[in-house]
């Protein structure tokens, strides 16, 4: 009988393992990217924008 106690142990472990397994593979939806896309599209536009002119050497006298 304790022969069979300890072959529960690897048994409960196998079964846990297959539901771990299951749950961890499951689908799930797609979140959109569509608010980081438009943050990213308004950053590069931010970057690309020289609305502020360059210091010279001639400007720092």
């Amino acid at each position: 009988m304790a022969a069979l106690a300890w072959l529960l142990i690897p048994l409960m472990a196998a079964i846990g393992a297959g539901l771990w397994g299951s749950w961890a593979g499951r689908n799930r939806k797609a979140a959109g990217d569509g608010v980081e896309l438009a943050g990213y599209m308004r950053f590069r536009e931010a970057m690309e924008r020289t609305g502020v002119p360059e210091k010279t050497h001639s400007d720092a006298a």
